[in-house]
């Protein structure tokens, strides 16, 4: 149950987090930040691949949906609009990023069904990334490459699928998850970053990582992935496998993640230089509150719901939430995006702040529980 003392911190970040926001979007009009470097959003540092776009008119609908405040209804439908030409890019795995928390939280609130065409038309585009040989939908890495991070973008191919009453990309959607829980979900629980395949057999070589401490460890991001999108998978499915598998890598989470709930990185990394990774704990805390809800174990959901609230009261405090550190543009520190590269280190990332201020919507109540397909 939630305390009044975390419901308050709860809503003191979102008010924060619509000041971050109206300040990002005045200074720096229609630009899609990914990271900050010391806290600053603009900025000349690699991106790797496109795939945030979405998350800043997630956001904004986000605190729309929590303040009522006509000015970020307008934003989140803007910046909404630049990104519905996503729909047909065939050259990223991250539609459901980009299209379901823009387009997808526009249509809930209208009915709109030219909206929802745009969500439905993205999921097929992304169901056109499939080998056939292999089973699974590829990564933007190359052909031969399977990415854990995908399972957080299925959601929208299923969606696409029902809505269209289109059986074959139903299929895609459903060999994908299975592919992916056989060979990148281990038996404790844990998960690989990247599958590596043989085009010619489909046949499965090895795990291995881009951005991971190495192939067989566990990289932090990515099992939240599936801790989430494994949840979404079983909301489409009902196949008690996603709902397991789930709850399996909500296991692991919470095995391995110091009671503060804030994991490192990687869990399997030796010699660390950052010990925290704030962005998988918040992708942590939505997934764990839908699991919670999903689970149908009374034990384990208050369990799942209270280690969620857990994270939440962490990362509210002020080493993760920028409210007391001056000149930061971001919302929630102490991000990773790519610890190999150097990219967005000890940082504020866009997709931690998108799900940080799902979770947080989730408590108050303003988002709905099962979300994010």
């Amino acid at each position: 149950m939630t305390t009044p003392n975390l419901t308050k911190k709860c809503h003191t970040a979102l008010e924060f987090a619509a000041e971050q926001l109206r300040t990002l979007v005045e200074r720096h009009p229609d630009y899609f930040p990914m990271y900050t470097q010391d806290g600053q959003w603009k900025h000349d540092g690699a991106a790797w691949t496109n795939w945030c776009e979405g998350f800043l008119g997630g956001q904004l609908w986000l605190v729309y949906k929590h303040n009522q405040d006509s000015y970020f209804r307008e934003k989140a439908e803007h910046y909404s609009r630049l990104v519905e030409e996503r729909k047909w890019d065939r050259n990223v795995h991250d539609l459901g990023f980009v299209l379901w928390s823009t387009y997808k939280r526009w249509y809930d609130l209208t009915g709109d069904p030219a909206l929802n065409e745009v969500v439905i038309q993205g999921g097929k585009t992304m169901s056109l990334r499939f080998k056939e040989k292999g089973q699974y939908m590829r990564s933007f890495v190359a052909d031969e490459s399977l990415f854990i991070d995908i399972m957080m973008n299925v959601g929208i191919v299923f969606y696409a699928a029902q809505q269209s009453h289109d059986q074959k990309v139903w299929d895609i959607a459903l060999q994908h998850c299975l592919t992916t829980r056989k060979y990148l979900v281990r038996g404790d629980g844990s998960t690989a970053h990247e599958g590596i395949f043989d085009l010619e057999t489909g046949e499965f070589l090895r795990q291995s990582t881009h951005q991971g401490w190495r192939g067989d460890s566990s990289w932090a991001r990515g099992l939240t992935w599936a801790l989430y999108g494994f949840g979404t998978v079983y909301t489409f499915t009902q196949d008690a496998r996603f709902l397991h598998t789930a709850m399996a890598c909500a296991d692991f989470y919470i095995e391995n993640t110091p009671d503060h709930g804030v994991p490192p990185n990687d869990w399997d990394e030796q010699n660390r230089a950052h010990p925290y990774e704030s962005s998988a704990a918040a992708i942590a805390a939505s997934g764990l509150l839908q699991l919670a809800k999903l689970c149908g174990d009374p034990v384990r959901a208050r369990v799942y719901h209270g280690y969620a609230l857990r994270i939440l009261d962490r990362l509210t405090e002020p080493d993760f939430l920028a409210v007391d550190t001056p000149g930061w543009e971001g919302i929630l520190k102490q991000g990773m995006y790519h610890e190999r590269l150097g990219l967005g280190v000890n940082e504020s990332v866009m997709w931690g702040e998108h799900f940080f201020l799902e979770a947080l919507s989730k408590v108050i109540g303003t988002e709905r529980m099962v979300a994010y397909g």
